[in-house]
């Protein structure tokens, strides 16, 4: 809780409401939790891919 709480009071997130900084927070928690899975899938199954670029 203690860098919850240097995060919060570093950042812009600091005197806005509390709702707002919980929304906020799960906003950037889905964003890296889906970045992380992304990574993951494409560490995976990246070498079995075949990718074509073109029309």
């Amino acid at each position: 809780m203690d860098v919850y709480h240097t995060i919060v009071k570093n950042t812009s997130l600091n005197g806005m409401p509390i709702w707002f900084k919980a929304t906020s927070l799960l906003l950037f928690s889905a964003i890296v939790s889906l970045i992380l899975a992304m990574c993951t899938m494409l560490v995976m199954y990246g070498p079995n891919m075949v990718i074509r670029f073109g029309y």
